[in-house]
C-alpha cells in the first residue's frame, strides 16, 4: 500500500481536493484531509483506514471512546473528528432525514458503491421514517455476503427504531439480485415482524444506480 510521500502530486487526497470536487475523494482520503497527518508510526491514509472502519460498524453516532481506542488516534484528533461529524449532523439533517422513497437513502449509502468487497448496510428508522442511523452489519467476499437476523437487528433493537431499510453494494456492473439476497430478505422481514420491526425495503446498488426489490416486486409472497 502506497504512502502519500509515494503518490504523484495530483493523487493526495488535499491536492486531489483542491483540483477536483470532494464528492470525488473516497471515504479515507477525505478523512485524511480532515486528519491532516498520520502519526510516527501510521501514515494519514492507513490511519483514516482505521476510522472507516469503525465508522462503518458504528455509524455515524460513533462513540469518542471507541475512536481513541484506535492507534494513532489520540484526545485532539477524536475531539476533531467528534466535532465535524456533529457540526455536519445538525446542518445537513437537524430534524432527522424522513425517507419517502427507496431513493432517499442513496446519498446516505452511495460512497459504498466503490467498495471491493459487497457491505451489508442497514438504515434505522423512527415511527416518523426518520433516519437514525445508518452502520455496516458484515463486510462480505468479493461477490458474495451472508448475513444474520441477529447482526441486523441487535443495534437496531438496542436504539429502539420501528423500521429499517437493508442495502447492499455490488461489485459488479449487474444489479440483479440473487435468489439468495431475495430468500435471505424475506427471512429478515420474517425476523422483523416478530421483533415488531418493519422490513421497509432492500436496496441492491452499485457506481451507475440501484435497485429496490420492494419495487420489483421481488419481496411479496405471491
Amino acid at each position: 500500500m502506497k504512502k502519500i510521500k509515494d503518490l504523484p502530486k495530483n493523487e493526495r487526497p488535499r491536492e486531489k481536493l483542491l483540483e477536483t470536487e470532494a464528492q470525488n475523494l473516497s471515504d479515507r482520503e477525505l478523512l485524511a484531509v480532515i486528519l491532516g497527518k498520520g502519526t510516527q508510526n501510521l501514515d494519514v491514509l492507513a490511519l483514516s483506514r482505521k476510522i472507516v472502519k469503525l465508522i462503518d460498524k458504528d455509524g455515524i453516532d460513533f462513540d469518542i471512546n471507541n475512536l481513541l481506542e484506535i492507534e494513532g488516534i489520540g484526545t485532539a484528533k477524536a475531539a476533531l473528528l467528534s466535532a465535524a461529524f456533529e457540526f455536519v449532523r445538525r446542518r445537513v439533517k437537524p430534524e432527522g432525514l424522513r425517507i419517502k422513497f427507496p431513493a432517499d437513502v442513496m446519498p446516505l449509502i452511495q460512497h459504498f458503491a466503490d467498495r471491493t468487497q459487497e457491505h451489508f448496510l442497514v438504515v434505522s428508522l423512527n415511527g416518523a421514517n426518520e433516519v437514525m442511523n445508518v452502520r455496516v452489519v458484515t463486510v462480505g467476499l468479493v461477490n458474495k455476503i451472508q448475513v444474520h437476523p441477529r447482526e441486523v437487528f441487535a443495534d437496531v433493537i438496542a436504539e429502539r427504531a420501528t423500521a429499517v431499510i437493508l442495502a447492499h453494494n455490488h461489485t459488479g456492473s449487474s444489479l440483479e439480485p440473487s435468489d439468495e439476497d431475495i430468500q435471505s430478505t424475506k427471512k429478515l422481514i420474517e425476523a422483523g415482524n416478530i421483533l415488531g420491526i418493519k422490513v421497509l425495503d432492500h436496496i441492491v446498488f452499485n457506481k451507475k444506480g440501484f435497485l429496490s426489490l420492494k419495487d420489483e416486486g421481488l419481496l411479496s409472497d405471491k
